[in-house]
């Protein structure tokens, strides 16, 4: 079965989606089957994969984002997975592995309009529509926004593990509390509708330090966000393997660059720069990253 992680922080800002995409990209380069879901309702995700043009057409329409599994209800998740999703402008297939589920401004009204069925709250639904296509891939990520709201929600109640993309500033430090505290709330609140098949409640298994600008020391704000970690770890409000990732990921012109293109960065060709396994640069970065994600496994260490 898939390795389900949401990507969440309570400060916005960090670099979430950059961080989400590239690391999905970069699974994908090491031959992993990937779905991403975009539950942020700002969209990022769906226009830097699906360029403007093609998400203007699902926005516009309102058929094909992930919001149409609630109002109106008539499609699964199954009929919204857009299959390798990065192409190039003639269509070609540049990143084999790599789905996307989209959404668009409409999933807002998850948040306000949407009624639904207190019995059957969205996040159940979401994840019963999940368990049946899940056999297809390695990894399924959701982008979730800084709240612990409906969409994400969706998101955590479905997932295994919660990963949390921080910058070495103390607002990550005061977002990684207070998403403790929240997701402690939400799995008292979902208890009942779990089932034993589902595995415990995701836990945060990681904090990623992402977008660090050249010349930031980083140890300081390093140093308190692992006391953070450890006080939560003695407090059980984080997995007991929770960690702070070896890897870092550096600020870097080629991921903006990346985003004007449409493509992940391990796609963007760097003049005069070496993109080989050693080489020094971003690319490399988010390799270190998804080959990191993949031996911090939970199940593996159960």
């Amino acid at each position: 079965m898939a390795r389900k992680i949401s990507f969440i922080n309570y400060k916005g800002g960090v670099g979430k989606t950059s961080l989400i995409v590239n690391t999905a990209a970069a699974l994908a380069k090491l031959g992993k089957r990937v779905l991403l879901f975009d539950f942020d309702t700002q969209s990022n995700a769906s226009i830097w994969l699906l360029k403007l043009e093609r998400w203007n057409k699902i926005n516009t329409d309102g058929v094909g984002a992930i919001f149409s599994i609630f109002d109106p209800g008539q499609v699964q998740v199954k009929d919204l997975i857009i299959k390798d999703v990065v192409e190039g402008k003639n269509g070609e297939k540049l990143l084999p592995g790599l789905d996307l589920v989209p959404t668009t401004f409409n999933l807002v009204e998850l948040e306000s309009e949407y009624a639904g069925d207190p019995k059957r709250p969205a996040y159940l639904q979401f994840s019963e529509q999940v368990a049946t296509i899940e056999k297809n891939y390695d990894f399924i990520l959701f982008d979730c926004p800084p709240n612990i709201l409906r969409a994400s929600q969706c998101g955590i109640f479905t997932s295994n593990e919660i990963y949390v993309p921080a910058n070495p500033d103390a607002l990550s430090l005061i977002g990684f509390t207070l998403l403790a505290e929240k997701l402690h709330k939400f799995h008292q609140l979902s208890a009942s509708f779990r089932k034993f098949s589902m595995g415990v409640p995701a836990q945060v298994q990681g904090v990623i330090f992402n977008s660090i600008k050249t010349g930031v020391d980083i140890e300081v704000p390093k140093m308190r966000m692992q006391l953070r970690m450890n006080q939560f770890r003695a407090a059980k409000r984080v997995a007991a393997t929770a960690k702070i990732f070896n890897t870092q990921i550096r600020d870097a012109m080629i991921v903006r660059r990346a985003v004007a293109l449409g493509l992940p960065v391990a796609l963007v060709s760097v003049e005069g720069a070496d993109v080989g396994a050693g080489s020094d640069n971003v690319i490399n970065d988010y390799r270190k990253l998804a080959t990191e994600l993949i031996q911090q496994n939970p199940a593996a260490a159960t």
